[in-house]
């Protein structure tokens, strides 16, 4: 799956680097920004079981 992604970025290597680590630092913007604050509520901390 790396590979496949890796051959469709354009460019030299230090592109497809450049590409994927914005490509990541915008998911992890939308989890943290709008994917956890909205799924919070939902979830709450006393629900939690870890045993």
């Amino acid at each position: 799956m790396y590979a496949a992604l890796w051959r469709i970025l354009p460019g030299p290597w230090w592109l497809r680097t450049l590409i994927l680590l914005i490509a990541v630092a915008a998911i992890l913007y939308g989890l943290f920004f709008y994917v956890f604050p909205w799924i919070s509520p939902i979830i709450t901390p006393d629900e939690v079981d870890l045993e």
